[in-house]
């Protein structure tokens, strides 16, 4: 390869230019429209610099190879000419129409959402050409929008045969000879408390009162480990899946449900194999003591988040309930846990979730913020508290391991958060480049219940690296803990479950693994912590597109009518507006008005040359929706004022 040649990841934008990532280099080589050497988004390619980088820019680059490309299908909807046909790729990174022969069209009809193969990659000003190898359905046919997503990702919809078979063979109730080397907890209070519609039930909860005051929690989550056993069939389709991935109507588990609504879902009344975190928790919320035991349990009562906070309102009005004092204790204990949070400096990035609600033909009907109660909070400070406590003994056993890491965040993208953030009135403070979580909590706590408090969040959110998981303790910024990982979900997460399987080898071998296993399961940690990262990714865009196709479906009907947004971000394009119901909608400059906009990159404002109207983030602005589409998953608005 010449001097000055680099191979990378090519990252296409839809207006035909994009990017190229090298690996061990921070900054992307930017590669302009004309120089992508017909690339499609995903490919390996060999690009030139043709331009040095400068301050504040990117290298520019020519890609002069392609050395691998990464998708050879193609997910579009197919517009039929009379000899022959184009798929129009749903992926808008995607530049390239996919010309179909009439020979290669498979009596697909115009307008019908299609899997296309691609025979011939674009060159030049030529097309790529394809051939149709699959017809999933007319584009407002139910549920084909989210099967394209399913065929876009190439995700594994369905379990191969074998694997399920494998599922069916596990008994749907606990080996006896099992039971007596586990800790007995079939006895004691617990309970399962998740959203009225889950369906695996991977984690329960109790806490008591100990005589010297303090408390103990026990976290009790589904000894998953038990039934997918290392390297059988099941544990090589989860380690492939990575984790389950939620499409609103629908669900691809990264386990067969014979396990995840089954065996290992810790049902009420039924007796489950458990692994068991006991933590002493004194009056300030610090953890005195733990111990992590394989045990039995059999859940008490499921519960619901709604239930579990009626009976808390109930109280303050002194209505008794069955459990009424065990969910007291529940809330005493989660409160004291918060408040030490706090003081450390853990981020309450409050951002609500959309909730869609979908009628039976899987369309959506209505978008609204998902309620949260402060039932949601104390699990999540039960499993915050969890998840620290086991990474903490593990770390210290110098375990392989998997952690969840989140590292501190660039300061250069702090000083820039910095910029935009003092024109609402607010710092993120450093001190000699050294940032502490604590500096973004007292900004979240100062934006609480303002008006710009979901844009602060969201900027904030943007300036913080992406979590991960690591084989290598690194510690995790958002939630200002030393160590970090994911113990608690092992029915959705492999990481989860690789951490059961670990502990379960401590346990059975009293804390002292040989070398050959110590070897091996490092060897695994970084494998599986790699793998995992990488699904995660897939995962969480699969699930924002399912989000998007979803919020321009109900928006589509919705052309003409009249709503007050927030800026939520502008660009040099326009500005983005989110509603009340957390659908996001771009301006683009043609529709702000009669007037000509100037736009301040470092402020990230627009001012009227004319009007010397400014728009800046967090404003609030009158918009009426100008146009909203599925498939594009696009959503225009007009800004009021400009409609005279």
């Amino acid at each position: 390869m010449k001097k000055k040649e680099l191979i990378g990841i090519f990252r296409g934008n839809e207006k035909g230019f994009g990017f190229v990532k090298v690996e061990d280099q921070e900054k992307e080589i930017y590669i302009a429209k004309g120089n992508t050497y017909g690339a499609i988004d995903g490919d390996e390619v060999i690009v030139k610099i043709v331009e040095e980088q400068r301050e504040n820019s990117h290298q520019e680059g020519k890609i002069v190879k392609i050395l691998k490309h990464e998708k050879t299908k193609v997910v579009g909807v197919f517009q039929k000419s009379k000899n022959f046909g184009f798929v129009i790729p749903d992926d808008k990174k995607i530049t390239t129409d996919i010309y179909i022969s009439k020979k290669n069209s498979k009596k697909v009809k115009n307008n019908q959402k299609v899997v296309a193969e691609i025979t011939k990659f674009p060159q030049k000003n030529k097309n790529a050409e394809g051939k149709i190898i699959e017809i999933l359905g007319n584009v407002n046919q139910a549920g084909v929008d989210m099967l394209s997503l399913v065929r876009e990702y190439d995700l594994p919809y369905e379990f191969p045969e074998p694997v399920i078979e494998q599922a069916k063979q596990i008994k749907q109730e606990v080996s006896k000879k099992d039971i007596p080397n586990r800790l007995d907890l079939r006895e004691k209070e617990i309970f399962t408390i998740d959203g009225e519609d889950a369906k695996d039930l991977d984690d329960a909860v109790a806490v008591e009162k100990l005589e010297n005051g303090n408390y103990l929690l026990n976290v009790s989550i589904a000894d998953v480990s038990y039934y997918v056993q290392e390297g059988s069939k099941l544990d090589k389709e989860a380690i492939l899946r990575g984790t389950s991935i939620y499409m609103l109507d629908r669900v691809i588990p990264m386990l067969p449900k014979e396990l995840s609504n089954g065996i290992c879902s810790l049902n009420q009344g039924q007796d489950r194999f458990a692994i068991t975190v006991l933590m002493e928790i004194d009056k300030t919320g610090k953890v005195v003591s733990s111990n992590i035991y394989k045990s039995i349990i059999n859940v008490t009562r499921r519960m619901s988040y709604k239930e579990v906070q009626a009976i808390l309102d109930e109280l303050n009005n002194n209505t008794t309930n069955k459990y009424f004092s065990h969910f007291k204790r529940m809330e005493e204990l989660a409160l004291i846990l918060k408040q030490r949070r706090n003081v450390s400096g853990s981020l309450n990035l409050d951002i609500p979730e959309s909730k869609i609600i979908l009628n039976e033909d899987g369309v959506a009907v209505d978008i609204k913020k998902y309620d949260l109660y402060f039932a949601n909070e104390i699990i999540e400070q039960f499993m915050l508290t969890a998840n620290e406590t086991v990474a903490e003994k593990f770390y210290w056993l110098e375990a392989p391991f998997i952690y969840r890491v989140h590292e501190v965040p660039d300061i250069d993208k702090v000083k820039e958060l910095n910029q935009f953030l003092w024109n609402l009135g607010y710092k993120i403070k450093t001190s000699q480049d050294t940032i502490h979580p604590k500096a973004f909590a007292e900004v979240l706590e100062q934006v609480k219940g303002k008006p710009e408090e979901r844009v602060v969040s969201n900027l904030i959110l943007r300036t913080l690296k992406v979590a991960k998981y690591e084989s290598e303790n690194k510690g995790h910024f958002g939630i200002a803990s030393k160590y970090y990982c994911h113990f608690t979900s092992p029915i959705r997460r492999y990481p989860d479950l690789f951490i059961h399987r670990v502990i379960s080898k401590y346990i059975e071998q009293n804390y002292n693994l040989e070398e050959k296993d110590l070897e091996k399961y490092t060897d695994y940690a970084t494998k599986y912590a790699q793998s995992s990262s990488e699904r995660e990714k897939v995962a969480q865009k699969v699930e924002r597109d399912a989000t998007d196709i979803k919020k321009a479906e109900f928006m589509q009907d919705k052309i003409g009518e009249e709503y007050t947004g927030i800026i939520s971000s502008i660009t040099s394009f326009g500005i983005f507006v989110e509603l009340e119901n957390t659908v996001e909608g771009l301006i683009r400059f043609e529709d702000l008005g009669d007037d000509y906009f100037i736009y301040n990159e470092q402020n990230k404002t627009l001012i009227g040359e004319r009007s010397k109207k400014v728009y800046k983030i967090g404003d609030s602005i009158p918009i009426k929706v100008k146009f909203a589409d599925k498939i594009s998953r696009r959503i225009d608005f007009e800004a009021i004022q400009a409609i005279q």
